[in-house]
């Protein structure tokens, strides 16, 4: 103890005894003890009431009352200064009620004397001072963020701060004195005990561990493990500091999976521009033998051929919309319009034990879009939602406007501040586990039976939702259902209608100039030409048509040229052709339909594009818009 006086408050019956402890308290420093005395229980609680003293001194036998309860009271009313006992001999039961009250010491009177009563008095305040530094301690442990427990070797929690609270959902009083465990699974026990054995060696550890809260949320947390030790250097108990990373975790996830997305996405382009240049020669070749053969006994055998084929291109443009590279006809559109085609559909097609309902919000603003996709979009979801409820159930759709904001936009790695409309495909199905809902993304990965499904399906959903700026969100549990959360960058503009296909135009004799490195491509597309009044020369590559072009100019009235070629390229091709001729017309061709191609033909002031494979129809309409063109 420092020099500074210490006030005692004697409670006792006994006037004599008051002398009695007042003359101990001489004996050892008249400088460092101030004391004094009541005599009854009442004027006990009223000098108590005032938190005058240091430490009180109650006897236990006080007339009516006893100091056992007054010890209680005391308590109760908020003293927080340290009480000790005093006891007649004989009183091990009274002693170890009051030590479990709150009492920090108890005296037998027969065996007090100066030295013992000093001892008493000086661990008291010792105590008291110890406990006001703890106190002190855990507000600030409390204000930090992190999640800071401290548990016994066997894994009782001892203390538990605020920020605990906060993390896990359990007040203090819930945590304290259960075990740590409880916090996780079996295997997070498993891994509580290998964290253990390396604290118990090595005296600290520190790495991830994945959580549950109290409402059986997970939590992934940066963990770090204190071993304490006790005076002798035994191991007592450990501090735990928790930092919860489950945000941080998430958008690593997220953006993991676009890296792998975006590599087969890669993958997949450089195959589907391959097959588009087999697929395009085959197409327009099964059209040309359809007007050559007309009999009927060819044409069932031809329309067959047709149709696998364009089964095929299909195909492939579903791989290409994963890999974000389709570039549909986008237009100012209402969204309301296609799911309620959608619900239509799903009304007259679907089991009648799959109730249907939607709600669709009254002014739900306009997106920029691809009419056809986003049907696809719909489409797809709805029917993996009806896969998901074999024995029935409910499939709801709902379309909101939504604002996002920097907060939003911070926790999901595709989402940018703006508005938006939401589109949500919700199912009480079987539900997805979390294992496979990483990968339902991943083209070709599919948990249904073989020959039941491709795998393309949420893999052309994101491409296509990509495409059009936008982003997917989904939530599932297993058994409880599945939903899907679409979001599309809004628009305020006016609804405008796609025109009508017109009549199949024919030609008037002009001389096409085809320039595309694969033979087959290039020998079809001048026969079918030449079938429907052209005329066509062709070239293998860039260099080869500039040759032909400087010596054809007058005749050329336009150029169809491939993006992807050796020697010289599709853009390079056309500035080639632009500085030679700053009217040429032309269009640009490409198995890839993607952005960068269109931006690449854009630039250099082109706007007619032609997606391999394409049909007859196809080339006819693109070559009538790009003659008539002011």
């Amino acid at each position: 103890m420092d020099n500074h006086l210490v006030k005692v408050l004697l409670v006792d019956d006994d006037e004599d005894y008051f002398v009695l402890i007042g003359d101990w308290l001489n004996e050892v420093s008249a400088a460092k003890f101030q004391l004094e005395w009541v005599s009854t229980y009442s004027a006990a609680i009223t000098a108590i009431s005032q938190g005058r003293h240091d430490v009180y001194l109650f006897d236990y036998r006080l007339g009516s009352r006893n100091g056992l309860e007054l010890l209680r009271e005391s308590i109760s009313i908020g003293c927080t200064a340290p009480i000790i006992m005093l006891t007649g001999i004989g009183e091990p039961k009274i002693d170890l009620e009051a030590m479990q009250a709150g009492a920090v010491d108890y005296l037998e009177k027969s065996l007090i004397n100066s030295a013992i009563l000093e001892k008493s008095l000086r661990y008291a305040i010792e105590r008291k001072r110890s406990e006001q530094k703890i106190r002190e301690q855990a507000a600030l442990l409390d204000i930090a963020t992190d999640a800071i427990l401290v548990q016994d070797l066997q894994g009782k929690i001892l203390f538990w701060n605020k920020g605990a609270e906060n993390l896990y959902g359990y007040c203090a009083a819930e945590a304290i004195g259960s075990f740590v465990n409880k916090l996780g699974d079996a295997e997070f026990a498993k891994e509580q005990e290998l964290a253990k054995a390396v604290l118990l060696s090595s005296g600290a550890w520190q790495g991830e561990l994945e959580q549950v809260s109290k409402d059986n949320n997970k939590v992934v947390v940066e963990s770090r493990w204190t071993l304490v030790r006790d005076r002798t250097g035994q191991p007592t108990s450990i501090l735990v500091v928790n930092t919860d990373i489950t945000q941080k975790k998430q958008l690593e996830a997220q953006f993991l999976r676009a890296q792998r997305l975006e590599s087969v996405g890669t993958l997949a382009s450089g195959i589907a521009h391959d097959l588009n240049n087999v697929l395009t020669p085959i197409l327009m070749s099964v059209q040309l033998l359809k007007i050559k053969f007309p009999e009927p006994q060819h044409q069932p055998l031809l329309k067959m051929l047709e149709s696998n084929v364009k089964r095929g291109a299909a195909l492939i443009k579903q791989v290409l919309s994963f890999a974000r590279g389709i570039e549909g006809k986008k237009v100012t559109l209402q969204v309301r319009h296609l799911i309620l085609e959608i619900e239509q559909i799903v009304r007259e097609t679907f089991p009648k034990s799959i109730k249907f309902s939607s709600n669709i919000e009254p002014n739900l603003w306009t997106v920029s879009g691809d009419a056809t996709q986003l049907h696809q979009v719909l489409m797809n979801l709805v029917v993996n939602a009806l896969d998901a409820m074999p024995n029935g159930g409910t499939l709801k759709t709902t379309a909101k406007n939504i604002n996002i904001d920097e907060n939003y936009a911070r926790l999901h790695i595709d989402a940018q501040v703006g508005a938006y409309i939401t589109i949500a495909i919700a199912d009480t199905g079987m539900g997805i586990a979390p294992e496979t809902l990483t990968r339902i993304f991943e083209p070709f990965f599919t948990t249904k039976s073989l020959g039941a499904g491709t795998g393309l399906g949420l893999s052309t959903v994101l491409g296509i939702v990509k495409s059009h700026g936008g982003f997917i969100q989904v939530y599932s549990k297993v058994e409880q259902g599945t939903e899907f959360q679409i979001y599309l960058p809004a628009i305020q503009s006016t609804v405008t209608q796609e025109n009508a296909d017109s009549d199949l135009p024919l030609g008037q004799g002009e001389l096409i100039l085809v320039v595309d490195d694969e033979s087959a491509i290039r020998e079809v597309t001048k026969v079918s030409l030449e079938i429907y009044n052209y005329k066509a020369i062709t070239a293998g590559d860039g260099k080869e048509a500039i040759a032909l072009y400087t010596k054809h100019q007058a005749e050329i009235r336009v150029v169809l040229t491939d993006m992807m070629m050796p020697v010289m390229d599709g853009p390079t091709t056309i500035r080639t052709l632009q500085q030679i001729n700053p009217d040429v017309k032309v269009i640009a061709v490409s198995g890839l339909s993607s952005s960068d191609k269109l931006a690449a033909a854009a630039n250099s002031g082109v706007t007619n594009f032609l997606s391999k494979p394409f049909s007859a129809k196809e080339l006819l309409q693109t070559l009538s818009s790009v003659l008539n063109a002011n």
